[in-house]
């Protein structure tokens, strides 16, 4: 199944370790693999949803919280009221931690109340999840995502840490969940990844569509989508085109087609720059045209890639 990127790790260790005292947490991982067998130990404040893992975080209590991802993983919500993926994923996190049994904690943080947090972290938008271990910011997402794909990365989570952190054995045990929790897959997704796979990419598309139909925020679909469209054109693309766009600037389908072959070759940052050369050259309805495509082809990398973000600067430039 396809998951979240992880989201700027380098960056957020590098802003973690700035803002919690790291060698601190070093000295007291001895102690803190003794205590694994004890429920985590509240250090927020306010309504905890009634588990003791569940906290909500202020600048005050920060470092406290993250201590105690030298025994189970922090997941720590970066929300605001205002924003109501920021509550609605807060709902959902909430519920699963409720049922964890202590093997993570929740830390939820309104970054209108705390936002040195924030900008410790280097967040960008809200909701921002940030998973810690070890003092360490480890994996992250940002932006509200569907339960299912939420309770597989929380199960992936557990799975990667749970010989190196001891506390998750012990929560499990607690909540008498089994060590391995079985991940419940949404059946739509099944579907149109086995359509997708087998190369009915009309299928697959079919499939994805009707999901965004009824739930235009699903990350996944949107994903699987821009896919299966660009696999569909780039099957009956003869690489042969790249040379003919060379010698014809202005034929806006070789243009076009020249980008997805180089897409499919590996050679992103030319595609790119092809089309946003294209958007220079034409004008109306073929620039639109052109724009879509390009915008097209971003939706198959990560946001945070940065060739994407190199080439939407230049389309902007393009345009405006």
């Amino acid at each position: 199944m396809t998951r979240p990127d992880p989201r700027k790790t380098a960056a957020l260790s590098a802003a973690l370790s700035g803002a919690v005292d790291l060698g601190a947490l070093k000295a007291r991982a001895d102690a803190a693999r003794q205590a694994a067998a004890a429920p985590p130990a509240s250090s927020g404040s306010g309504d905890n949803g009634s588990a003791p893992w569940i906290v909500d975080v202020t600048e005050a209590s920060f470092q406290a919280v993250v201590e105690q991802s030298l025994q189970v993983p922090v997941v720590v919500l970066l929300g605001a009221s205002y924003s109501p993926e920021s509550q609605q994923l807060a709902a959902s996190l909430t519920r699963y931690a409720q049922s964890s049994g202590g093997a993570w904690i929740l830390a939820r943080v309104d970054l209108e109340q705390a936002p040195r947090i924030g900008q410790a972290f280097g967040v960008q938008s809200v909701p921002t999840v940030v998973a810690v271990a070890a003092g360490q910011p480890i994996d992250a997402f940002a932006g509200p995502i569907a339960d299912a794909e939420l309770s597989q990365w929380i199960a992936r989570l557990l799975d990667a840490l749970r010989d190196r952190l001891p506390g998750i054995r012990a929560g499990e045990a607690r909540a008498g969940a089994p060590a391995q929790e079985e991940v419940v897959e949404d059946p739509r997704i099944v579907a149109a990844e086995e359509a997708f796979e087998r190369g009915d990419y009309a299928a697959a598309q079919e499939y994805y569509s009707q999901i965004l139909a009824s739930e235009p925020g699903n990350e996944l679909a949107k994903e699987g989508l821009a896919q299966a469209r660009f696999a569909e054109r780039a099957e009956g693309v003869d690489p042969a085109v790249i040379a003919k766009a060379d010698s014809a600037p202005d034929d806006v389908e070789a243009q076009l087609a020249a980008a997805d072959a180089q897409v499919a070759l590996q050679q992103v940052e030319e595609a790119f720059a092809r089309l946003v050369g294209t958007v220079r050259r034409v004008y109306g309805d073929e620039r639109d045209r052109v724009r879509q495509h390009l915008v097209g082809l971003f939706e198959l990398f990560p946001a945070d890639d940065p060739r994407v973000a190199v080439a939407r600067r230049n389309l902007a430039a393009a345009l405006y």
